[in-house]
């Protein structure tokens, strides 16, 4: 009995059931959103929204000189941007420029993804060098380009080195035939904007299982151009089509290299630059800048969706 006792004195107390924590309520939760989310709704209702919606309020009114007018002209501004020669040809100076930069940056980012991808050393140190010139401006790269690579006068570097195989400085930007413009806003907007495709293609090869690799071996497949095509494009296939849908949209956008490069040019500007100049040029036409802007807003949500159709974005694999 007294054993028993004892057992029971330095056996532990069980242990007592810990109170279960008030979960927070609602109230809490929603207070938590909004404290977070808040500060960027205000930002993007401020800054994004009003501006288009005002926007698209002016492009219907005769606004000349101000941005408060009083005068409706309906669908007046749209026709006269349809109709002028320098908006549409600057729409045809972007499809030039799309048509160039789209394929060749996509080729650029996936061969610099697999080249890093492959490498066995010093793998994060290339991958960085690659993606350091994202974080340069624009400005200030196309003003390197024009003052000391792509330079008209005799020290510029490409006239420099071409002048060491008997070659005359080229007027890179100063005479539009030949158009060596393109050259130059192209190999710009490379060095700009290839690393960060870069990275969105070396993220998706690191997710293709090396089972995939495995298998092709065992049955024969040669590794190189065959396992490329056969296995490493098919599983890029929805980072490609991210990449071409991002590229073109930042085509339609391109200010900064045009607009630095070729100043006040007539030729070679794209439909930003256009709109930039009817809107804050001599008239200061508000509304048909406006107009212009709504057009090229309807044109990229156009061309955007067609090729995502195109490219099969957001389906499942079993339904391409």
């Amino acid at each position: 009995m007294s054993t028993t006792k004892t057992r029971d004195a330095t056996r532990p107390a069980p242990a007592k059931a810990s109170k279960a924590e008030p979960r927070r309520g609602v109230r809490g939760s929603t207070l938590s959103f909004w404290i977070f989310t808040g500060p960027f709704l205000i930002g993007l209702v401020i800054f994004v929204y009003i501006p288009i919606g005002w926007s698209v309020w002016l492009s219907f009114f005769e606004a000349r000189y101000t941005v408060t007018p009083d005068k409706f002209i309906g669908f007046d501004n749209y026709e006269l941007m349809l109709t002028n020669g320098d908006f549409t040809g600057s729409l045809v100076t972007f499809t030039v420029f799309a048509a160039i930069i789209v394929p060749v940056t996509w080729a650029l980012s996936l061969g610099l993804a697999l080249m890093v991808h492959r490498l066995r050393f010093m793998k994060a140190f290339f991958r960085s060098v690659f993606f350091l010139p994202t974080a340069c401006s624009f400005v200030a790269a196309s003003l390197i380009w024009k003052m000391s690579i792509f330079s008209g006068v005799r020290f510029g570097m490409m006239n420099t080195f071409l002048g060491l195989f008997g070659i005359e400085n080229v007027a890179w930007l100063a005479d539009p035939n030949p158009p060596w413009y393109w050259l130059v806003i192209v190999t710009v907007r490379l060095w700009l904007q290839a690393g960060f495709y870069m990275i969105l293609f070396l993220a998706a090869l690191q997710n293709i299982p090396p089972e995939l690799y495995e298998a092709a071996a065992i049955d024969g497949a040669k590794p190189g151009w065959q396992t490329f095509r056969h296995i490493t494009l098919p599983q890029l296939r929805a980072t490609s089509t991210a990449v071409i849908l991002l590229l073109l949209v930042a085509a339609y956008q391109a200010f900064d290299e045009f607009f630095n490069l070729l100043a006040k040019t007539t030729w070679g500007r794209p439909p930003l630059v256009e709109l930039y100049y009817t809107a804050l040029g001599d008239d200061q036409d508000y509304g048909a800048g406006s107009a212009g802007a709504v057009i090229l807003t309807l044109l990229i949500c156009m061309v955007t969706l067609l090729q995502g159709r195109f490219l099969g974005f957001g389906r499942s694999d079993d339904s391409r």
